[in-house]
């Protein structure tokens, strides 16, 4: 930060930004790295460079904000079921969804878990579409021992301050394609001092020396964290294992995860209490757990009016949302607090009848 200072060179492209372009193309093994303000605007920046129209195919189960970028760059979302599984979309699920509107794929992986890569190119390729990746989950991750960052045309990634690499606030955006580079370079800048190819719109979608700094320094420690979340994760697994109706999200341990998200799966034929139910007896005792992603996009605001034809089509996104919570995880958890969050969930669970009748005689 004190040569930030000294150098007086805060915005527009500084040296702390390009070095931090380059050690994410070389950390991730692709040709370019592009820094943003965010990851949302640099999903609607690279769907301007991608020269799409009209509608674009995204998974139903993803943050808002994966949609919302499409209607900024002025596409019409089109939102897809997932595969029960996995949680993400499949050229299975795409593929029916396709007509003679639709421009392009816009998968998305969850948890940092990858989406069906090779289903969806080859889906795109036969059918003349455009593919690109919301990774926002998914820095540090790999797919058959390839880094993410290196599938479709472009992938996108976050640096928000929840994120395991974070620069406070930011994003990227990856690609192996010189021309699609350029575009994303001329585009995110608004003014002509950078300037690779012609583009019809700009925007102001720099990244300040201050987010570089902050997203070097959370490089540096990125290999470290994504460590300790796995020790994390693996403690959880321990302290959850055998109690009915509660299972982890899983990862493959031959791939490269940074186990960013502790995902618990609520079955509610199984546990004793609803997710819903749950969660509220969680932040009772002040763990911060989250119901993720309630509601699907689909029936979140403006979508569910603005697209009510897919309100009550989505049946797998439907169910993920009223089972799935997210788990404290990340620098301020110790494993202590791994096992003090699991005795409240057993105990509340072990208790679930008796639980589930006083809360509803409270209404």
């Amino acid at each position: 930060m004190q040569g930030i200072f000294d150098r007086q060179f805060y915005t527009n492209h500084g040296p702390k930004v390009r070095e931090l372009e380059e050690r994410l193309a070389s950390h991730l093994g692709v040709r370019h790295a592009i820094c943003m303000t965010n990851g949302t605007t640099a999903l609607m920046v690279a769907a301007r460079a991608l020269d799409l129209e009209g509608q674009v195919i995204l998974p139903a189960f993803t943050f808002i904000a994966t949609a919302q970028a499409l209607i900024w760059a002025g596409l019409e979302p089109v939102f897809c079921d997932v595969d029960p599984v996995t949680h993400t979309i499949s050229a299975e699920k795409a593929s029916p969804l396709i007509t003679q509107n639709t421009s392009a794929i816009l998968g998305v992986h969850l948890w940092g878990r990858p989406c069906d890569i090779q289903g969806l190119e080859s889906l795109a390729q036969n059918k003349g579409l455009r593919l690109f990746y919301d990774a926002a989950h998914a820095v540090g991750c790999s797919h058959k021992g390839r880094m993410i960052g290196n599938f479709g045309e472009v992938e996108v990634f976050s640096m928000h301050a929840t994120k395991v690499l974070n620069a406070a606030e930011g994003g990227f955006a990856t690609t192996n394609d010189d021309l699609i580079a350029d575009k994303l370079r001329t585009i995110r800048n608004f003014h002509t001092t950078e300037t690779f190819v012609e583009t019809s719109l700009r925007i102001n979608a720099k990244m300040s020396e201050a987010q570089a700094a902050m997203g070097l320094l959370s490089l540096d420690d990125l290999a470290s964290n994504s460590l300790r979340n796995k020790d994390l994760y693996k403690a959880y697994g321990r302290c959850l294992a055998g109690l009915p109706g509660i299972s982890l999200v899983s990862y493959d341990e031959n791939e490269a995860n940074n186990y960013q998200y502790l995902i618990v799966d609520v079955d509610p034929e199984q546990a004793a209490l609803s997710r819903d139910e749950l969660v509220l007896l969680l932040e009772k005792e002040n763990v911060l757990a989250r119901r993720y992603f309630t509601p699907g996009a689909h029936k979140a605001p403006p979508f569910c009016d603005d697209f009510p034809q897919y309100v009550d089509t989505l049946p797998v996104t439907d169910s993920l949302s009223s089972r799935l919570m997210q788990l404290p995880l990340g620098e301020n958890t110790t494993e202590q607090d791994v096992e003090t969050i699991c005795g409240l969930i057993r105990t509340i669970l072990n208790h679930g009848s008796e639980i589930r009748q006083r809360l509803h005689s409270m209404g």
